[in-house]
């Protein structure tokens, strides 16, 4: 029999994403056997971000001050925009490009089945942006899943209502990936979103 103390400590690991019963016992034995110390950094880092890290005013992605450092830099272009589903997306883009517009975070996408709509992706807020018409570009960077693209769809519109030219990130082949090997999905998705040579 298992003392609810450690039973609590494998629940408490079940909350973080892709960890079962099984992995979140190997992590609470790990932390009991051989990471006490670890551990309790751990609970305090945890402890500390849960009460001071919130939201962004101007961009909704993760911050411990009102408006996080990307919002309040005066070195990035306010015509553009990049809207994007998570911190991690906003995350990802910066590492790996030279973009220096400035992100809108939807936290999520449109999924009414699941209760998210519009009002929890905080549209309203994007539409106010908008409209202030210091944004030219809305840079439209969701995922290509079927709630990705119809999220795309209603900021595409909403751009569009307000004066503000949309664009999508391009989807498709690889770089350096052999037409055999792409899924059918990401083919058919390139062959019908082709675009003429320059």
């Amino acid at each position: 029999m298992t003392s609810p103390l450690l039973e609590q400590l494998i629940e408490a690991f079940r909350v973080l994403p892709g960890v079962g019963q099984k992995t979140a016992q190997r992590m609470a034995y790990h932390v009991l056997e051989r990471e006490r110390d670890g551990g309790r950094r751990l609970a305090d880092a945890l402890a500390e971000s849960i009460e001071r890290i919130g939201h962004c005013a101007r961009c909704r992605d993760f911050s411990e001050t009102e408006t996080c450092a990307t919002c309040a830099s005066a070195s990035r272009d306010v015509q553009q925009l990049c809207a994007v589903e998570s911190p991690a997306d906003r995350l990802v883009i910066e590492q790996a490009t030279g973009y220096r517009g400035l992100y809108f975070v939807l936290q999520g996408r449109l999924s009414p089945l699941d209760g998210i709509g519009p009002r929890e992706l905080g549209l309203e807020q994007l539409a106010t942006r908008l409209a202030t018409g210091e944004v030219q570009e809305l840079i439209i960077a969701t995922n290509p899943t079927v709630e990705g693209e119809a999220t795309a769809h209603y900021l595409a519109q909403l751009a569009r209502n307000h004066g503000v030219r949309p664009s999508r990130l391009a989807h498709g082949v690889p770089l350096g990936g052999e037409l055999e090997y792409v899924d059918r999905g990401t083919l058919s998705h390139a062959f019908g979103s082709r675009s003429e040579m320059p």
